[in-house]
Formats: structure tokens, C-alpha cells, sequence
């Protein structure tokens, strides 16, 4: 649909609402486009996807009561929801894609299952984890794993997430000493984790020293990831810190199934199996563990 004006887009979204519309998906090309109110009292909606607005509810707005899905891209959460607890009960899938002022964003979503976490700088990912007692799938895109540094939370977390099953890293770096110690923190406090997956990201010239002496300590990983089944690690470039981290898990993974490693193209042919052949030789916890290569 193609409108000249915020003004049609209100028109329309009124139309829209009115007939009881359960899906709406909304993206502001130019500007920042501010949610006119009447959107906050539709309750009918059960799927939202927002992008560039202004997320603005009335103060009276209590939360959508039947949303399952929501999806927040380039949203400004500005001051107006501090202190606002939004309920979401019957929420399942919460993606947020580079907001800010997200920690006005205070919601109660009990049966939030899916989390994906892409590109904000304020967020505050210990506490979120902390109450969300029933995730189990989480993507974050890995420079935000500092943030479990930079809350100076003393062990990280109260209490182990439990709940969680699906871990995804995006854009991982061994080189960044922060992204490792909030890979190792989230794998200490997931027992119940079942698939991990990495997208890695080689920095040029990055120190990697720091990062192969923390892999090496007894202490690095000192719990075993007893339900961990399935792994994949893709654009592995053979790195010191790289191979010792696969050297980690395979060794604290009793269940481990399948272990698939995806190595750059940018490494030649030679390089590549040289490095299938050297983690070939690192010693697995789990017999029925099958590793896969693809080169």
C-alpha cells in the first residue's frame, strides 16, 4: 500500500482496527512514524511487527491481551513507558532489532518461549534473562554479550535459566574478551541447553592470546553441558581460541550428538583440512557424538 502522508496511515490503520484486524504489520520508510492510541486498544491483535516508530502508548494502556508474536525494528520506546509494566500473557515470540530506550520497555510475558535480541545498546540482559523463567530459544547478536561485564552483576546471574534449550550467537568474536566471558557466563547458567549455535567473525589483527589463556584454564568452563545434543560453529577460520573452545565442548558434553563445523572459504583447501584434522584428534565425552565438516 502506497500512502503520501501519516495522515493516510492513521486513516487506514483506523479502518483496519475497526474491522478487527488479529495481524498488522507496519513499516515507516522515511521517518519516525508515532502509533496513533486507538492501535494500543485494539485487543483483537495477535501478531504486531513494527518498524521505525514511535512507541507511545496512553497512559492508561495496560498491555495486548491475545498479541502471540511481536516484532519491534528501529523503535524508540522514548521516557513515557518508565514504570509501565506492559502485560503480554499470551506472548510466545519476542523480536527487538536495534531499539532504543528499550528499558522502558517493561513487560510480563509469562509464556514467552522465542527471544531475539539484534543490535540495541541499552539493554539489560541479566535482568531480562533473570525473569523470563520459560524461554527457550534465544538469538543475540554476540557484542552484546559485554553488557553481562558491563552490569557488574557478580556471578552474572541469581539463578540459572533453566528453561532455556536454543542458544544462537551472532557475530562472535574470540578476540573480544567480554563477548567470551558472556559465552562461557550463559553456558554455565543454561544446564538445560540443548542446540548451540555460533556465527563467527574473525577481527583483523585481533589479540588472541588473552582469549587462548582463558580457554586453557581448568576453570573456564568448569560444568558439564549434560543435555547438549547438537552444536554447529560456522566461518571457523582455525584460530588458537577457536579450536580451544571446540576442544571445551567436546569435552564437557556427555550427550553431544552432532557437532557440525562449517569452515571459511576464505581458508585455502590445505588450511581447511588441517583443521578438520586437528580437532578430528581432540578427545569427545560422548560416544555417540558424530562430527560433520563441511569444507
Amino acid at each position: 500500500m502506497s500512502v503520501d502522508s501519516f495522515q493516510e496511515v492513521d486513516q487506514w490503520m483506523l479502518l483496519l482496527l475497526r474491522n478487527g484486524v488479529k495481524e498488522l504489520i507496519l513499516t515507516s520508510s522515511n521517518q519516525h512514524y508515532e502509533l496513533p492510541s486507538y492501535v494500543f486498544y485494539c485487543l483483537e491483535l495477535t501478531k504486531l511487527e513494527l518498524e521505525n516508530c514511535f512507541f507511545k502508548p496512553p497512559l492508561e494502556f495496560e498491555g495486548f491481551l491475545n498479541i502471540e508474536k511481536l516484532l519491534l525494528k528501529d523503535i524508540d520506546f522514548g521516557a513515557n513507558l518508565c514504570g509501565t509494566k506492559i502485560n503480554l500473557p499470551q506472548l510466545k515470540t519476542l523480536s527487538l532489532y536495534s531499539c532504543t530506550n528499550v528499558y522502558n520497555f517493561n513487560i510480563k510475558a509469562t509464556k514467552l518461549r522465542n527471544l531475539t535480541v539484534i543490535a540495541y545498546p541499552d539493554a539489560m540482559f541479566a535482568t531480562l534473562l533473570s525473569n523470563l523463567t520459560k524461554i527457550r530459544f534465544f538469538y543475540i547478536d554476540a557484542q552484546f554479550l559485554k553488557m553481562f561485564i558491563a552490569e557488574n552483576i557478580p556471578k552474572w546471574f541469581p539463578h540459572p535459566v533453566n528453561s532455556l534449550r536454543h542458544l544462537w550467537f551472532g557475530k562472535f568474536q574470540f578476540g573480544d574478551l567480554d563477548q567470551l566471558h558472556g559465552a562461557l557466563c550463559l553456558l554455565r547458567n543454561s544446564p538445560n541447553l540443548k542446540t548451540l549455535t555460533m556465527n563467527l567473525e574473525m577481527e583483523p589483527q585481533a589479540d588472541i592470546g588473552p582469549a587462548s589463556s582463558i580457554l586453557k584454564s581448568p576453570n573456564s568452563l568448569d560444568y558439564k553441558l549434560c543435555r547438549l545434543t547438537t552444536v554447529e560453529i560456522r566461518y571457523l577460520e582455525g584460530s588458537k581460541p577457536e579450536l580451544l573452545f571446540i576442544k571445551l565442548i567436546l569435552a564437557h558434553s556427555p550427550s553431544l550428538q552432532k557437532f557440525t563445523i562449517k569452515i571459511s572459504r576464505a581458508s585455502n583447501v590445505q588450511k581447511r583440512l588441517e583443521i578438520a584434522m586437528k580437532i578430528m584428534q581432540f578427545p569427545q565425552a560422548s560416544t555417540k557424538a558424530k562430527m560433520f565438516y563441511q569444507l
